[in-house]
């Protein structure tokens, strides 16, 4: 809770002014008592009509300074608050954008959504609360214990004795709470889960008919998550009758025995009615109290929450001794002995990968599905880190370039395209910032879409829904390829990205890739795209089973052999 509320210090005078205002409020509050008592004994008792106007009159004043202080009160815990949250959010999604792959499989992606919004606002309004209600309801109580005992300290006590026991009942509630709201925002997580799944795959669950199996899904975690709310605020409602129950008593203890002293002349009835005004503030502080106490267990829980995600170490920055003036950009890329396996798993994925793609040369890479293609294409730009070997590019470990720099030099291009709510322009630009419009229509042109683009409503300006809903699995292939040639890489990766092609497309790609000199990696299944290639490289359990030419391979390797016969004679293979 200490880290996330050391985002507050930017705002400390805005904290400072609320406090102070939030002490005008509350002294205010606690005078007025004292001016009640003043118009009863020395007004309305005296029958003193002047008295009773001046005394009225000051109540009238300080009810206006209080009113005055409460809303400047307000009006800067919304500022720190405000700005605290903002604060918060983009700092926990700064870290969320520096996490490796390795970081964020300690994260759901639905938790981590439920972290940046739900949890960030319990935080938020839990700042506001803090600054505008929560330190006035503790010093009302503890204040108007202290003015009742300056009333009549002997009648002031039935007020004061059962406060501590109050208090460390509220404390002791407040810490149970803490884990159970923790529970409720963990089942928070599980209904976004299943929202976010469902929507992502809304044409599957149509096309499977599987709309009455989700929603019973969906309505099995919403159940968990309204029971687990109801068992958490059931638990703390407790406290309130307690609080009433026990207060009322006291007032209602006053009440008799100040009967008793006022028949034998030793209290006012002013004071009375003052230390019965002191009670009720007492017991609507208390209550507000169980309040307070709810929206701070469920912050101090959400504050834990993004607490975890902001202290995970991130397992992927720059070397300190990495290189502050790189070689000359060639393209140059060497595997020496590469191996590989996923955080917290046993399996090697890769083992003693090593070959040489000279710049300018394309690489195919094939094998059976679970060979490691996918697994290599991660490692170059650094999505993973090597388990043992190196990887030079232009004669310099990848570890040693800055990872920026790294990335930059690289157009990546995964086997599941991923396109941004935005127009098409958008998406091309963004492998690019600073692209010019002719520089987007080149790309496009070369990665086979312009033509297409063209005969979409708004040609360039046409928006796509989220994750290209209304494009073609081709046409978000080759958007996904014209955004990675944009940036003229140095390096280009093509994770499987052509398997949505036609063979004419898929050769017109190919020949147009020339023109950029740049080395290239290409995932495919395809003889014809393996043949184009320089080198081919197949790949057999993480191992490599053959690396050379497509006459070379034919002669010397066996799963080549088969991939190309089961292409070429119609023939069924576990590797196609």
């Amino acid at each position: 809770m200490s880290k996330i509320m050391s985002y507050l210090k930017p705002y400390k005078i805005s904290v400072s002014c609320a406090w102070v205002f939030m002490l005008i409020e509350l002294v205010v509050e606690l005078m007025l008592p004292l001016f009640m008592a003043k118009i009863i004994d020395e007004g309305v008792i005296q029958k003193d009509m002047d008295r009773i106007i001046f005394w009225g009159a000051v109540m009238l004043g300080l009810s206006f300074i209080g009113f005055a202080g409460g809303i400047t009160n307000s009006f800067f815990s919304a500022h720190a608050s405000q700005h605290f949250g903002f604060d918060v959010r983009a700092a926990l999604f700064k870290k969320v954008q520096s996490f490796s792959f390795t970081n964020l499989a300690q994260f759901q992606t639905s938790s981590l959504i439920t972290r940046l919004t739900n949890d960030i606002t319990q935080v938020q309004n839990t700042v506001f609360m803090g600054l505008r209600i929560a330190m006035r309801a503790p010093l009302l109580v503890v204040g108007g214990a202290a003015m009742a005992l300056v009333v009549n300290a002997k009648l002031a006590l039935f007020l004061v004795i059962p406060i501590p026991l109050l208090v460390l009942l509220l404390l002791w509630m407040m810490k149970k709470s803490g884990s159970l709201f923790r529970a409720v925002q963990k089942k928070l997580d599980m209904v976004n889960s299943v929202i976010q799944e469902n929507l992502a795959g809304m044409r599957l669950i149509r096309a499977y008919g599987r709309k009455k199996h989700q929603e019973k899904e969906f309505l099995q975690k919403n159940k968990e998550l309204r029971d687990q709310t109801i068992h958490v605020f059931r638990f703390l409602e407790m406290t309130s009758p307690i609080l009433l129950f026990i207060m009322n008593a006291c007032i209602l203890a006053i009440i008799w025995s100040g009967h008793a002293q006022l028949k034998s002349a030793h209290i006012q009835m002013g004071e009375i009615a003052a230390l019965i005004n002191y009670g009720f503030r007492i017991t609507s502080a208390l209550s507000i109290l169980t309040f307070i106490m709810m929206a701070f267990s469920r912050g101090k829980a959400s504050a834990e929450r993004i607490a975890e995600v902001l202290d995970i170490e991130v397992d992927m920055l720059d070397s300190p001794n990495r290189l502050k003036k790189p070689p000359i950009k060639m393209g140059k890329v060497e595997f020496q002995n590469a191996c590989f396996s996923y955080p917290d798993s046993h399996t090697q994925q890769l083992t003693n990968i090593s070959f040489t793609a000279m710049p300018g040369e394309t690489v195919a890479v094939m094998g059976a599905t679970g060979a490691g293609k996918t697994s290599l294409f991660m490692l170059l730009p650094r999505l993973y880190d090597l388990t043992g070997g190196r990887i030079l590019i232009d004669g310099a470990d990848i570890r040693s370039y800055p990872l920026e720099e790294l990335r930059n030099m690289i157009g990546f291009v995964p086997q599941d395209p991923t396109l941004f709510t935005g127009t098409v322009a958008e998406n091309i630009s963004w492998g690019k910032r600073d692209a010019s419009f002719e520089e987007m229509i080149q790309s496009a042109k070369d990665a086979q879409i312009h033509e297409t683009i063209l005969q979409l409503p708004y040609s360039y300006d046409t928006k796509i829904g989220q994750k290209g809903v209304n494009l073609s699995g081709g046409q978000k292939q080759r958007l996904s390829i014209a955004r990675a040639l944009i940036r003229k890489p140095l390096i280009l990766m093509l994770d499987d990205s052509t398997s949505a092609l036609d063979m004419r497309t898929e050769s017109k790609l190919l020949n147009a890739l020339e023109k950029y000199r740049c080395t290239i990696f290409i995932i495919t299944q395809k003889i014809t795209a393996a043949i184009a290639a320089d080198h081919i490289l197949v790949l057999d359990e993480g191992r490599i089973e053959a690396f050379g030419t497509h006459d070379e391979l034919l002669s010397n390797s066996s799963i080549y052999r088969k991939i190309y016969k089961s292409q070429f004679s119609g023939e069924v293979d576990q590797y196609v």
